[in-house]
C-alpha cells in the first residue's frame, strides 16, 4: 500500500499522521489523511482544493507538477512526501 508522509514542520501547527492507503491517485491519498485529521487539509490545500503555494509533494522522488487536479497515479508501493516549501535567501 502507498505511504503518505508529512514533513515534521507541519507538527508545529497540527497532528500529522503517517498514512498507509490503497489509494490509486494522489488526491485520494490526501483525502485519507484529511479524514484522520481534518485540520490538516487547510495547511495543504487552498479554498479551491488546489495545492497551496508553499506546499510541495513528491511521489517516489518525483515532484508533483499538477497542483490543481492532483490526479497523479500512485503505485501500490508508492511513497508520497508532503513538504512545506522554504523560501528566502
Amino acid at each position: 500500500m502507498a505511504k503518505l508522509i508529512f514533513t515534521q514542520q507541519l507538527c508545529r501547527f497540527t497532528e500529522v499522521p503517517e498514512v498507509t492507503t490503497s489509494a490509486t491517485l494522489l488526491r485520494e491519498a490526501l483525502q485519507a489523511a484529511f479524514v484522520l485529521n481534518p485540520r490538516l487539509r487547510d495547511y495543504v490545500l487552498d479554498e479551491q482544493g488546489h495545492l497551496r503555494f508553499h506546499v510541495v509533494i513528491f511521489i517516489d522522488g518525483n515532484r508533483v507538477l499538477d497542483r490543481v487536479q492532483l490526479n497523479d497515479a500512485l503505485q501500490v508501493d508508492s511513497t508520497i512526501h508532503v513538504l512545506q516549501a522554504l523560501s528566502g535567501g
